[in-house]
């Protein structure tokens, strides 16, 4: 049976937000639902808990605001000052660029984790969760999060 993650090993899971896999409906960025998921968290609880703050606005946030010559504050900033979501995605309908390049950044999250540093990455978040033996199966560090969400079994 292959196993799964130890309860708590990568800190608080937040089962609310959704796959970095999902698609932005408007412009078809995958992870972006996620990063806008973030951003409401932080408006409607103060933080979001430490293992998911450390990478909040860096790491796949900031790599998708740098892709698009954004910065991640004005997302955030979007979300903050919004009073619904219609609000946010006309904000963000100006603010982001008129061709968001989806295509070329789907490509570049997916394949998050492939290069030797990014298995090497993978390797020692798994085997922190108590999961080395998965490393054949999570393949990128989207599938590291939906794996560690309860997304992939």
């Amino acid at each position: 049976m292959p196993s799964k993650p130890i309860p708590g090993s990568s800190g608080d899971v937040l089962t609310c937000l959704p796959s970095p896999y999902l698609a932005h409906a408007a412009t078809g960025l995958l992870y972006l639902p996620r990063f806008l998921a973030k951003c409401r968290y932080v408006k409607a609880h103060g933080a979001l808990p430490p293992s998911y703050a450390k990478n909040y606005k860096r790491g796949c946030d900031r790599f998708l605001s740098q892709h698009l010559g954004i910065e991640p504050a004005d997302v955030e900033r979007i979300v903050f000052e919004s009073a619904d979501d219609a609000q946010v995605e006309a904000r963000l309908k100006q603010l982001l660029p008129a061709d968001v390049r989806a295509a070329a950044w789907n490509r570049r999250l997916v394949q998050m984790g492939m290069t030797p540093n990014g298995r090497e990455f993978l390797l020692k978040a798994l085997t922190a969760m108590g999961c080395a033996d998965r490393i054949d199966e999570i393949k990128s560090v989207p599938d590291l999060i939906d794996f560690d969400e309860g997304r992939i079994e």
